[in-house]
């Protein structure tokens, strides 16, 4: 099964434990306003690639990345489940650490055809970093045109299969930093028991040029990078939320 790959990166350092060899899909329905990536938007392009031939590459420098492996992100890896699992069978075969980075937006629990091969594909998977761009769903629809039902679906998925899970927020100035949403985000995320880490994000504004080759509007347009310095208030208030969870839980 091939995969609709749009680059390959041989040195991550931000894409999982370790240092790890990146495989960036094509193809996301998500339309982050704050993406730098929006060249991985359409579902078409990219280069068609065989796992076995992304595997040789990873091989050639596989002495750096003993404490790493590989991670696959994007675009949205979950839209090419049956890739995953081809790449991640050969992986795993030769004990490489595999993570994906996702959204969560292809997760549909309905469909018993997808959930056969996504159950498959944890089996094979060391771990998942899940991206939650909001907690309220109707602010998260403004900010990537996606409701996130489904994606906070996903996140319980994870757990019900013992699937490492670290959970990524980027903050940005004005739409995702207020403290009321962040602590709810905390206090969904603390009822998980596969949660390991938390990385909270400062909104940067480096994808600004992208858009402007690409000719896509910009919809942040004038919103500021966020102080990085705020960035360790903010995440306080997440983990505030993630010990009320648990304590709640621990008086059940």
């Amino acid at each position: 099964m091939q995969g609709r790959i749009h680059s390959l990166e041989s040195f991550g350092t931000v894409d999982g434990p370790g240092t790890r060899f990146v495989v960036f899909v094509q193809g996301c329905p998500m339309r982050c306003a704050y993406c730098h990536n929006p060249d991985t938007w359409a579902m078409t392009g990219g280069t068609m690639m065989e796992p076995e031939e992304i595997f040789e590459q990873y091989k050639r420098n596989e002495d750096f990345y003993k404490k790493g492996g590989i991670t696959v992100t994007g675009g949205e890896p979950l839209m090419q489940v049956d890739f995953l699992i081809d790449l991640f069978t050969i992986a795993r075969k030769n004990n490489v650490h595999t993570c994906i980075d996702s959204s969560g937006i292809a997760f549909k629990p309905d469909n018993a055809e997808f959930i056969k091969k996504l159950d498959r594909l944890m089996e094979l998977t060391s771990l998942v970093m899940l991206d939650i761009k909001h907690i309220d769903p109707e602010k998260h629809k403004e900010l990537t045109a996606q409701p996130n039902d489904g994606i906070l679906a996903f996140a319980a998925y994870l757990d019900q299969k013992h699937v490492d899970m670290w959970i990524r927020h980027v903050v940005v100035p004005g739409i995702t930093d207020d403290d009321k949403y962040l602590f709810e985000l905390g206090y969904f995320i603390g009822q998980f028991h596969n949660l390991k880490a938390l990385d909270v994000l400062p909104y940067h504004t480096m994808g600004e040029s992208k858009y402007e080759k690409l000719g896509i509007p910009y919809k942040l347009e004038g919103v500021p990078a966020m102080d990085k310095n705020k960035i360790v208030e903010k995440k306080a208030v997440i983990l505030d939320g993630i010990r009320k969870r648990r304590e709640e839980n621990s008086l059940q």
